[in-house]
C-alpha cells in the first residue's frame, strides 16, 4: 500500500475527540447523512439551577412571568435575569430588540412553538406624494456613514454612500433596496430623507405589508455592567429562536473591538442550536467567544456577514446552512458568510452546507488565524466559474474556502460545485488539502509581499506568516473535473514576478495522487505555475507530463483524463466504481482522519459521499 509521510514543523493540528463525531464509522464507499440546518424540536424546560421566565408577544409586563398561563414580556425579563435563569418564549412574532444582558443564561423556544424576534414595525400611514411615490413618517432611522475601504473615485457608482446606513423597508417580506433620492426610488427601492424623517417607496402600499426597521439588535451580550449586574464570563445558550429583519448586527456576544491583543476568554462557551439568522443589512451572529459552538441553524439573506468570529479559540460550526450573503450587492469590499478573523485558534468548520452566493465568499479565513479545520462541506454556487479570470493575480474572486495570512489548516473532505474559486490560500502557511472534489471549480495559491511594510489594515499581516514563510502546502487525492472549457486552469499557483527571485520555491511541498477530469476534448491548461524562470515568474502546464519535465517531485503518480464521457458520479456526488481514477488514491495520513472522522485508512479519491 504507497503511503506519504508528511512533516508538520509549523502546525498542531486540532484533533476532534471522537465523542464529538457525529459519524458512523465510515467506508470508501458509504453515503454520509449529515441534516443541514434547523430539527424540528419539541424542547423541554431547561434544566437550570435558577428561575425559569415565560414570554410571550403580548406577555403582561406587570407579570412576574414565572408561570406558563402568566407569561411576562421579554424585555421585563432580559432585565431580570441572573446567571443559571432562562427565558422560555412562547410562538408569535416578538416586534422588538435591543435587549442587553450580560448573564449566563438560556433563551430558548417553548415546546414546539416557533417564536421570531422581529426588528421593524409596520408602517400603516402613507401619503402619496407624485404619480409612483408615497411617503410615511418615521422615527426610527440609523443612519451610517462609509467604512474605512470606501473610496469615492472607485466605489460610487457600484457602492454608493446610502448603503452605508443602517435601515430597511420590507414590503410582504421582500427587501428592497436603497436610493440615493426621491428621483432614483423605483417599485423595488426606497429612499430614507433623514433630515425630515420620511421614507419613500415607489409602489402602492394598499392591500401591502410594509415593514420598517425599528430596532438596531435583537440580542447584545456586551462586557459591561447591564440592569445593575456584573458580568460573569460565560455565554448564552440560545435555541429554537428566529431573527430576522434587523439593520445591524442581530445578535452580538462579545466585546465590539478588533484590537491585536484582544481574545474570547471574556465570554465562554455559547451555544446556537436550531436558530434562524435572516434578512439583515450587516451581520447576522457576531461573536467573540471562546468555546463557542453554532449547530443546526440557517442563515439566509445576510449582507456583510452572515456569522462574523473573531478572535476566538476552539469553535465548533456544525450542520448549518449558509445561503445567500451580501443582498445589497456591495464591492470593494469582501463579504463573507461566514467570516473567521483575528487570531482565532483552533476554528472548526465541518458539514456543512454554503450554497448560493453570487455577491460572496463562502468561508473566509482571514489574519492570524491558527489550526483551522475545514471538512466534509457542500459548498456549491459560490460566484461562478463563468467569472473572468486574470492570470496576473488570484482576485478579485468569490471563494469557497478563502484563508489568508494564517497559520496551518486541514481542508479534507468537502465538495466544491460550481464555484468561481473552489479555494483560495492566500499569504499563509501549511495548509494540507486532502480529498476534496472539484467541479467546474480550480483551486488556487497566492503569496505577495504583504506584510513587509504597514498597510491601510495596520498590524493584521504581521499577525500571519512572513514573506518567507508562506508555503509548506500539502495537495493529496482530490478529484478536479471540468464539464466545460474553462479559461482558468485547475490549478492555479501565483506570485508576482518581482517576488521570483526571493521567493524561487514553490509554495506547495507535495503535490500528487490527484485526479484531473475534461470531459470535453479541448485540454487547455492544466496548471498555471509559479514561481518559474522566466520574465513573468509563471508559465502554463497543459498536461501532467509536461509539468513532470520540469518539475519530476510532484504529480508523478496523478492521473488526466481528457475527453472523458464516463459516469462519474453517482447520486450525492459519490464516485462510480467504474471510473477508471477510484485506484489512484495513496493512505491518508492519521491525523488527517481523525479531524475528519472517517476510521478505515483505504486509500481513496475525492471526498466521500454525503446528502
Amino acid at each position: 500500500m504507497k503511503t506519504i509521510l508528511t512533516k508538520i514543523s509549523r502546525l498542531l493540528f486540532l484533533i476532534i475527540p471522537a465523542a464529538l463525531i457525529s459519524c458512523g464509522e465510515p467506508e470508501v464507499k458509504e453515503t454520509k447523512q449529515i441534516h443541514y440546518g434547523p430539527i424540528d424540536t419539541v424542547y423541554e424546560l431547561p434544566d437550570v439551577s435558577g428561575t425559569i421566565y415565560f414570554v410571550s408577544p403580548d406577555g403582561n409586563p406587570e407579570s412576574e412571568g414565572t408561570t406558563l398561563e402568566n407569561p411576562t414580556a421579554i424585555e421585563v425579563a432580559i432585565s431580570k435575569v441572573v446567571s443559571g435563569d432562562a427565558i422560555v418564549l412562547r410562538g408569535g412574532t416578538y416586534r422588538t430588540g435591543d435587549l442587553v444582558f450580560n448573564q449566563a443564561i438560556t433563551i430558548q423556544a417553548y415546546m414546539d412553538e416557533r417564536p421570531v424576534l422581529n426588528g421593524t414595525l409596520i408602517a400603516n400611514d402613507w401619503q402619496q406624494d407624485g404619480e409612483l411615490l408615497w411617503a410615511t413618517d418615521w422615527d426610527y432611522l440609523f443612519p451610517a456613514g462609509p467604512e474605512d475601504w470606501w473610496r469615492r473615485e472607485i466605489f460610487e457608482e457600484t457602492t454608493p454612500l446610502h448603503r452605508f446606513n443602517n435601515d430597511g423597508v420590507f414590503v410582504d417580506g421582500q427587501f428592497l433596496q436603497s436610493a440615493g433620492s426621491k428621483e432614483e426610488v423605483t417599485a423595488e427601492t426606497y429612499y430614507v430623507d433623514y433630515e425630515n424623517k420620511k421614507i419613500y417607496i415607489g409602489l402602492n402600499p394598499e392591500g401591502r405589508t410594509i415593514e420598517i426597521t425599528a430596532f438596531r439588535k435583537a440580542l447584545y451580550r456586551p462586557l459591561y455592567e447591564v440592569h445593575g449586574k456584573q458580568p460573569d464570563n460565560k455565554g448564552p445558550i440560545i435555541k429554537g429562536i428566529t431573527f430576522t429583519q434587523y439593520p445591524d448586527t442581530m445578535v452580538h456576544i462579545g466585546g465590539v473591538g478588533l484590537a491585536i491583543d484582544q481574545h474570547g476568554r471574556d465570554v465562554e462557551g455559547t451555544y446556537f442550536e436550531n436558530c434562524v439568522f435572516s434578512k439583515n443589512f450587516r451581520i447576522a451572529v457576531f461573536s467573540i467567544s471562546d468555546n463557542m459552538v453554532m449547530r443546526n441553524c440557517k442563515f439566509y439573506d445576510t449582507n456583510t456577514e452572515g456569522l462574523y468570529v473573531v478572535a476566538s479559540a476552539d469553535v465548533l460550526i456544525e450542520h448549518n446552512i449558509f445561503r445567500n450573503n451580501n443582498i445589497e450587492k456591495w464591492t470593494g469590499f469582501y463579504p463573507a458568510a461566514v467570516k473567521i478573523f483575528n487570531q482565532s485558534h483552533n476554528a472548526t468548520f465541518r458539514e456543512n452546507l454554503v450554497t448560493d452566493h453570487p455577491n460572496s465568499n463562502g468561508v473566509w479565513y482571514d489574519v492570524g488565524n491558527n489550526n483551522g479545520v475545514f471538512v466534509n462541506n457542500l459548498v456549491e454556487n459560490v460566484g461562478s466559474p463563468n467569472e473572468p479570470f486574470r492570470d496576473e493575480q488570484v482576485w478579485p474572486s468569490s471563494n469557497g474556502f478563502f484563508f489568508e495570512i494564517s497559520n496551518g489548516a486541514i481542508c479534507a473532505g468537502n465538495v466544491f460545485v460550481n464555484c468561481n474559486q473552489a479555494i483560495l490560500i492566500l499569504n499563509s502557511c501549511d495548509v494540507e488539502i486532502y480529498n476534496n472534489t472539484f467541479i467546474n471549480s480550480r483551486a488556487s495559491f497566492g503569496r505577495t509581499a504583504r506584510g513587509d511594510d504597514p498597510d491601510h489594515f495596520g498590524w493584521h499581516p504581521s499577525t500571519g506568516p512572513g514573506v518567507e514563510e508562506r508555503d509548506g502546502h500539502v495537495f493529496v487525492n482530490n478529484l478536479m473535473v471540468f464539464e466545460n472549457d474553462y479559461v482558468f486552469p485547475m490549478i492555479q499557483l501565483w506570485q508576482p514576478a518581482e517576488l521570483c527571485q526571493r521567493l524561487p520555491d514553490s509554495p506547495i511541498k507535495y503535490i500528487n495522487n490527484n485526479v484531473y477530469v475534461k470531459k470535453t476534448s479541448e485540454s487547455g491548461r492544466l496548471y498555471l505555475w509559479s514561481p518559474y524562470s522566466n520574465e513573468r515568474c509563471q508559465t502554463s502546464f497543459y498536461s501532467i507530463e509536461e509539468l513532470n519535465k520540469e518539475f519530476p517531485e510532484f504529480e508523478a503518480d496523478s492521473r488526466f483524463y481528457l475527453s472523458f464521457r464516463e459516469t462519474i458520479f453517482e447520486e450525492n456526488y459519490k464516485i462510480s466504481p467504474q471510473f477508471p481514477g477510484t485506484d489512484a488514491g495513496v493512505e491518508i495520513p492519521e491525523h488527517i482522519r481523525a479531524v475528519t472522522g472517517w476510521k478505515s485508512d483505504a486509500p481513496f479519491i475525492g471526498a466521500k459521499a454525503f446528502k
